[in-house]
This record gives C-alpha cells, structure tokens and sequence, in this order.
C-alpha cells in the first residue's frame, strides 16, 4: 500500500513539473499597441499554454481574453483587468479616440466580458476595471498566488521573454492604440 501510494505521488510530482513550462503568467502589463498584442496572442493561442491572469492586465492585454480559449485562462486573487476606448494621436498631439479601433476591440472581447463592459457604459476614455468576485465569476481561479510569486530557480525563457516585454511597456497615457 505504502508502494503505491509512494508511486502515485511520485507520479502527480512529476506530471506537475512537466506542465509548470507550459505556463504564461500575466502580471503587470499596462497594454500597448494593438497589433503587437493581437500577434502575440494569437502566437500564445497557437502553444496550447495555459494562461495565469495574477495583477494588472489593462487596455491592449485584455485582448489575451479573446484571443486565448477560455478554459486555457485561470485568474488569482490579484487579477486585475483594465479597459478603455482606443485612441491615436490627434492633429495637436493629444489622444483622441478612433471609434473604429474601439469597435475592434470590444468584439474581440467573450460576451460575458462585452457585457460587462456595456453595463457600464461602453468602453471610454476612463479606466473601468473587472477584478474580484465578478471577475472569478467569468473565469476559473487558478489559485496560484504562493507559487506564482514564489522564486524559482530559472525562468523559462518565454517567462523571461514575456516579463522582459511587459517591463518596457511605457504606460497607456503615452501609447498611441494602432488600429490594425
């Protein structure tokens, strides 16, 4: 009894090593151009890889939620979600907002998340944010807040990758929404 108890946690040890590398966590992302992020998504799309939701994801970032299956999304307890109108620069260098891209973006969002969005008013230039109990509602709690902050040995290069791009993303105040 001992034996098999022994292999079978020998066994659920390992089958959660080989999936932690197919694991891309979301935290802190500010957004940025919208092409950028429509590629990269549909690239993560394409992996199969899980996706862990644990801190800001906001204006570009959100479209993770479209572009990803849904049940390859978890969300933790510090899951946060910000959406905006999208906007280019205007003729005197202020943002101004292009509905068209806005449209775009809004139905590339689940329907549960367009709602959401509607019942509060539509997509703005304010800030709306989805976190919390209504957000756990849309999407499954991945319950990862201890492992996903804890430190590891070494990142997995796509970990180092997706980090490294979110450090550079200057905040949305200063990036022009492409429309393509």
């Amino acid at each position: 009894m001992k034996f098999v108890t022994g292999l079978l946690a020998a066994v659920l040890l390992l089958a959660g090593i080989g999936t932690s590398h197919a694991v891309v966590r979301i935290a802190d992302d500010r957004g940025g151009r919208i092409g950028t992020y429509v590629d990269k998504y549909q690239g993560l799309r394409s992996s199969g890889e899980m996706v862990i939701i644990d801190g800001l994801c906001a204006s570009a970032c959100t479209i993770v939620l479209g572009a990803v299956p849904h049940d390859k999304i978890c969300v933790t307890s510090h899951a946060n979600l910000g959406f905006h109108a999208a906007w280019d620069f205007g003729a005197n260098g202020r943002a101004v907002t292009n509905p068209e891209a806005t449209q775009m973006l809004y139905s590339m969002y689940p329907s549960q998340v367009r709602r959401w969005i509607a019942q509060r008013g539509g997509l703005k230039t304010q800030m709306i944010f989805l976190r919390g109990k209504q957000l756990m509602s849309m999407y499954r709690p991945c319950y990862m807040d201890a492992q996903a902050s804890s430190p590891r040995s070494q990142p997995s290069r796509r970990e180092r990758d997706w980090r490294q791009h979110d450090v550079i993303s200057p905040p949305p105040a200063v990036l022009a929404r492409d429309p393509n």
